[in-house]
This record gives C-alpha cells, structure tokens and sequence, in this order.
C-alpha cells in the first residue's frame, strides 16, 4: 500500500515537471489508470462498469461521476486527475466519444490499447 501511495507521488510530482500538453499521452492514460488502481479499485470492479444500469451513459455523465466519486471519497483531486481516470474507464469500458481539445469528437483516437 506504501509502495503504490509513493508511485502516485512519484508520478503527480513528474507530471508537475513535465508542463501541460495539449495532447492525450500515454502518460494521461497511466496515470488514470494508476490513480484509478490505487483509490477506486477496493470499491469498485470490473463489474461495476459492466452492469445493465450504468450511471454513465456519455463522456460527460462518465467525467461527472468520476467527479462526484473523488469528491464522497475526499480524494481533492484536480481536474487533470479526473479526466485522466475518466479516460482510462473510458478506454477500458466505455468508448464513449470524447472531445479532443479542438472541440472536435473522437471514439478514442489517441488511447492506448487496453484490453476490453
């Protein structure tokens, strides 16, 4: 537990280093997936983002319970954070299209192969 609370860190401090990017990286998609691994999973699993009655049914209803999620859990996330776990459960479960940074939509042109 140590161990992934210090790799959160260690990430969060060169995410800070590395300056914003207008582009999703792969390093958005890690990092979702890191802070998703690390505060969400001992509550939630796989099949929380498979059952019949999602309480996500589009991007925005994704990112806003992402938001209500870290907001109950006091996580104090910022708003990098929530988009970037946002965009790893979309990834893995979802595939609802996201606005890219242009305003244009995309099913996920940039994401990183995960598994479904």
């Amino acid at each position: 537990m140590m161990v992934e609370k210090w790799l959160v860190f260690l990430v969060v401090v060169l995410w800070g280093l590395a300056g914003p990017v207008s582009a999703r990286t792969k390093t958005d998609a890690l990092r979702g997936e890191l802070l998703y691994s690390t505060h969400c999973i001992g509550c939630h699993n796989s099949q929380l983002h498979w059952r019949d009655r999602k309480a996500a049914s589009n991007w925005a209803s994704l990112k806003a319970e992402v938001e209500r999620w870290q907001n109950t859990s006091g996580l104090g996330w910022r708003e990098e954070d929530v988009t970037d776990v946002a965009h790893y459960l979309n990834t893995l479960y979802y595939r609802f299209p996201e606005p890219q940074a242009d305003g244009a939509s995309t099913a996920d042109a940039s994401a990183p192969g995960y598994p479904r």
